[in-house]
């Protein structure tokens, strides 16, 4: 059995909204994030992390953001189409892990949503799925409260017969 690890990274800006979508769930907030697309930076960073480990590129070519097709696209859509890639290509995501760095939203409550959420676009059960929260203890941008980041790790195995 052949093994990856893949790793992929999303960072993007706070505005004043109703909401912020992670892992394609909307986190209550008076803020919201800026993007092409719905600004989903979780669904971004294991999208890139399960391309780039199977060899695949990146969000960004696959889903470029000069193409009008992706403005305003839901992001957890996106990761369901890379998956079909990495499987037809001969991989499967088996385990994710990924950490959402921010002052807020705060993520405890709403992590077995995001969890059952990225399992499903996935095909994994929840549990190969693992959502933390941390902060950048009131330290640089993110800490400001400027914006958030996500960092994914994932690991895929070769499904090629």
């Amino acid at each position: 059995m052949k093994i990856r690890v893949g790793i992929g990274y999303d960072s993007h800006r706070f505005i004043d909204g109703d909401g912020v979508i992670l892992g394609g769930v909307k986190v209550p907030s008076d803020k919201s994030l800026v993007g092409h697309s719905d600004a989903d930076a979780v669904c971004h960073a294991v999208t890139d992390a399960i391309l780039g480990g199977s060899g695949l590129g990146d969000i960004g070519e696959m889903f470029p953001d000069n193409d009008d097709v992706n403005r305003g696209r839901d992001s957890l859509e996106m990761l369901r189409l890379a998956v079909r890639r990495v499987r037809e290509a001969g991989w499967a995501a088996v385990q994710v892990d990924l950490s959402i760095i921010a002052e807020e939203p705060k993520i405890g409550r709403h992590r077995e949503r995001i969890r059952a959420k990225l399992a499903g676009a996935l095909g994994v059960e929840p549990s190969a799925v693992m959502v933390k929260g941390k902060t950048n203890e009131k330290m640089g941008w993110i800490g400001k409260g400027k914006g958030l980041a996500v960092i994914a790790v994932c690991t895929l195995e070769s499904v090629a017969t």
